[in-house]
Formats: structure tokens, sequence, C-alpha cells
């Protein structure tokens, strides 16, 4: 290069757009020599809806004052803010996945529309994350993802509690398991400050994927939300964005093949929750890398080892992972199995991050050749069921039905599942088959975690298997479960065929799930579906259903 790249955000002097936004930004305080500095959009993905990320507004002005002290402008960007637990309340879960795509969308347009030179993404709840990243990825601005924490978790009756406690225990109260009053008590207690689940859910899982992939800063995850740490973090990431856009080092340039198998790997070693499969992937799409990440996941699974055993996985807290090294002490001991040269937001290779780590003894992360369990966390398992695959967790313990083999008994939406499970429909050596909640069928993918909290709180979690299109929390590991069967059954995949007695076989030692039912049957099954023609109308719902690729291509929008 001959010199630095130009600032794409100073317009040619004298143009209507450079007077307009000369006008504008004067009446916000900018001077002259303001205008000709990197301006870096703030991603602040907040609400007062949840305590996932009530706290992101707090870090918007000592970010901008790091990102001046560094020779830059900063601007909130304000955009969706999703919580699982609370956006999951309306249209039975099925904002959720959608709002992801809303959130990236909502970035570009401020981003590309004011032609800023970089960005700083607030990273907090489920959706936050993939979408920041899908974002650093479409519009390969410099880019540095901050992991703003995991909440603090309290205490009920004597015993540690934390949010997917309560999550778990409010499918105990329908089987009268546990009373109202009791579970608004340990709800009540369970969360004691800001950040997201204080487990290795989607959010925890996410954040560390991020820094594996290199578009976080080494050893920024996880971190417990409002720590000396996450400060740290702040004005770090606040400082090296101005630096990343002086050395034009953009997203693209890190989000390559050997980022996303490493990620992948890391995801394997912390049994990760399963939604990461489709968030990796939709980042990839969006990066223009050309990578399967689902057959990564399969070719990885035999060969990594589970390094943790975080909830819901095991018995360890977050809080413990995050003091036994966090993301980069996991790939400290991943590094014989990573790619170790290739580049990071902080412009060090990852071998190079790796290597400033002091090693440490710990039975939290533990070493490559004394692991917590050799099988997989994570398991694709494929048949005539799912020709496209469909994702399962196994415990590090490994204590649950891995083998399954028994009758369908098929419902059509959550609710009536529910329904099912109370009216006593749903017994003892079924598969429970929910159909019809994927991701142009519901639309938008339903959350079907309180189905399988259901068949726990009615003691069904080990008697029974559950098969479905629709997708699970992070936090979910009870019972055989195989969710986001794809093709989904409202486009003809063969889930949508199944019928009550049928029979479906299901291992996950050999990753295989089967419908017994012959092609001449399901040919006949199929030929007899109603036409379905995508839902009408301007609802984000309905824009989805009609935009939405399928899983194989992360779900993303046009895919």
């Amino acid at each position: 290069m001959t010199g630095p790249r130009p600032l794409r955000s100073n317009l040619a002097p004298g143009s209507t757009p450079w007077a307009i936004r000369r006008a504008q930004w004067t009446a916000l305080g900018l001077t002259p020599e303001d205008m000709e500095k990197p301006k870096i959009a703030i991603v602040n993905s907040s609400s007062d809806l949840a305590s996932c990320f009530s706290h992101l507004d707090g870090l918007v002005g000592p970010l901008k004052q790091a990102i001046r002290d560094a020779g830059g402008i900063g601007f909130e960007v304000r955009t969706a803010a999703p919580s699982d637990a609370i956006t999951s309340a309306g249209a039975a879960g099925r904002y959720i996945l959608p709002s992801r795509d809303l959130i990236v969308g909502d970035i570009e347009v401020a981003a590309e529309g004011a032609l800023l030179d970089g960005m700083v993404c607030l990273s907090s709840c489920d959706k936050t994350t993939p979408a920041h990243l899908m974002a650093a990825g479409r519009l390969n601005l410099p880019t540095v993802v901050v992991s703003c924490g995991y909440q603090p978790s309290g205490v009920f009756r004597g015993e540690e509690v934390d949010f997917e406690d309560v999550f778990r225990y409010a499918g105990h109260v329908a089987a009268g398991r546990m009373t109202v009053d009791d579970l608004a008590e340990m709800s009540a207690c369970a969360v004691t400050g800001p950040g997201v689940c204080a487990g290795m859910g989607t959010a925890n899982s996410m954040h560390i994927a991020a820094e594996a992939l290199g578009m976080a800063l080494p050893g920024s995850t996880p971190v417990r939300a409002n720590s000396p740490r996450m400060w740290e973090t702040v004005a770090a990431a606040g400082r090296r964005v101005v630096e990343l856009v002086g050395e034009d080092v953009r997203p693209r340039d890190i989000l390559r093949p050997g980022a996303f198998r490493d990620a992948v790997i890391a995801m394997l070693a912390i049994s990760g929750s399963v939604n990461t499969l489709k968030h990796l992937q939709a980042v990839a799409v969006e990066a223009g890398c050309d990578v399967d990440v689902y057959a990564l996941f399969e070719e990885y699974a035999p060969k990594v080892p589970l390094l943790s055993a975080v909830k819901p996985n095991g018995d360890h807290g977050i809080a413990e992972f995050e003091a036994a090294g966090g993301a980069l002490g996991l790939m400290h001991r991943l590094a014989p199995m990573l790619d170790l040269d290739r580049p990071t937001v902080a412009g060090v290779p990852v071998g190079e991050a790796v290597a400033s780590f002091t090693p440490l003894e710990s039975a939290v992360i533990r070493p490559l050749d004394r692991p917590f369990a050799r099988h997989p966390g994570i398991v694709v398992v494929r048949g005539s069921l799912a020709p496209d695959g469909g994702v399962a967790k196994r415990t590090v313990a490994d204590d649950g039905v891995r083998r399954f083999r028994g009758p369908a008994t098929v419902f059509r939406s959550r609710e009536e599942g529910l329904e099912g499970i109370r009216g006593g429909e749903v017994r003892p050596g079924q598969v429970v088959v929910l159909t019809g909640l994927g991701l142009r069928g519901s639309p938008g993918m339903g959350l079907t975690s309180a189905f399988v909290f259901a068949l726990d709180g009615a003691g069904l979690g080990d008697e029974v298997a559950f098969v479905t299109d629709g997708q699970m929390s992070g936090l979910v590991n009870r019972g055989l479960v195989v969710a986001e069967v794809s093709p989904e059954g409202a486009v003809g995949g063969p889930l949508g065929l199944v019928r009550d007695g049928d029979v479906i076989a299901i291992d996950l030692d050999t990753r295989s799930i089967d419908l017994e039912v012959t092609e001449a049957e399901l040919a006949e099954r199929r030929a007899a579906l109603p036409d379905t023609a995508p839902p009408a109308g301007c609802g984000w719902l309905s824009v989805y259903a009609r935009t939405v690729g399928p899983l194989g291509r992360g779900a993303t929008l046009g895919g």
C-alpha cells in the first residue's frame, strides 16, 4: 500500500451530502477537525425489557471516550434487542430467530447509510452476537465484538440457583412437582444483576465463538457483566477499532475457513449451544466464506474431546470457566488442533495470543490428554427422517438415552403438544414429534424448549424421545432430543409426513435418525399434501417466511 486508505466517511467537500452532514454533526458538537477523523459505529443492542442488556447503555460513554482518545469519533447506533427470556412470550417464540436478521439489517442501514468507517459491537444476549458477526461479515467494516458479560446468580433456600434452574423448573409446575409460589420465589432470587444467562447456553457459547473466530479481543470472553475485566475490554476495543481502520484490517481478512474450523473445534470442546451451528453458518454466508459448518461439526465431533463441563452440561459454573482462563485458556489447551497462523482483531496471530496465556492447573478446563469425556457433546444426525440433518446434545456424563426406537405421536404446535402431555397422550416408549415449527412453517422457527421441560417435569424426560423441526434454547440438555430437523415438515420434509404409530429409530452413536416407512408410502402422503402458499402481509414474520433460506445456509435471508 502507498498510504492509509482514505476514510469513506469523508465525503467530497462542497457536495450536498458533505454540507448537510456537516450541518447535522456540527449541531452535535463536532469540530471541523472531528469531521476528518474515523467515524465509528457503537452498535448498542440494548433495551429496558430484559436484564440481559440493561447495563449496555452505561458502556457507551466510556467507549466513546476511548474512541476519541484514540483519534476517532464514536456514534451510538441502536438496534432491535431481543431476549429469549422476554421476546419468546409472543407468537410462541417465533420472533426469536428472525430478530437476529432484523438486527443485521438495522446495522446495515445505519453503517452503510451514513458511510461509517468501523464498528464496535456491544454483544450480549443470544441473537445479538451472531447478528453482530453477520453484520461485520456482510459490511466488511473494521469491527471489534465486545462480550458484555454474564449475570450474577443467586441463592434459593440455601442452594445456588441461576436462570437455567428457573427455566427447567417452570416445566415442573404443570406436573404438580413444584408449586407456583415456590417457582415465583426461585425466580425472584435466581438473577441478581445484568448480563446473559450464567450457563453454557447460546449467549456465552457465541461470545466464546467470537473470540475463537478472532473477532473479539483475546482473553475477553466469557466475562462477568460490569466486572473490571469487562470495562478493560471496552476501553481496549475503543482504542483498537481506530487502529483497525488505519491498518485497513477487515472482518473478511479474519473470517477465513480456518477461523470457522477453529470455532467449531472450540464449540465441540465446551459442548456449546446447538444454536451455534446455524449461527456460525450464517456468519460464514454473510462473510462470503465458502465453508460448510455442519460438515465441520460432523467431521470433528469424533476428534475433539470434551475439555469442560459447564452447566447445563456438567457441574461447573461459567464463573469457574472464566477463572480457569476462559476462551483463551481453552484455546491454549486446543493449540495442537488449531490454525495458529491466522489473524485476529488484536493484530496478532492466534498462536501469539495463545502463547501469551500462562497455563493454569485447573479442573475446569482440562488438557487434551485428560478430558472430561471423548464422546461428542453436539451430534449432527442424518437419515430418512432428516436427510439434511438434525442436531442433538449429549451430556458430559453421557448418562442419558442414546438409542431409541418407538411409535410416533405427532403434534403440530407447541400448545397442542403441551396439552398432549397434560392429557396423558404422551406415554413412555413413544417418539414425540412436533412438526410445522420450522423456518417457514411457524414461520420463524418455533421455540420448543418449554415442551422439553414439560416432559422433564412430567417424569417423561428419559422415557420418550423428542423430534422437532423447531429450535431449542441453548440451555436445554434434557432427554433424547433431536431439533432443527431439515428439511422442515412444512416444505415437504419427511417430518411433516409422519403419522401416529409410524416407527422412528434414533441412534446417537451411529448419528442416525430414520423413519421406518417405505418411500412409496411417503410419496403417496406427500402427493396428498395441500398446496402451501407463503404468508402474505407486511408483518416481519410474514416477510421472514418469504425470504429465509434453509438451515444449511444458516437460515439467512435470501439464502
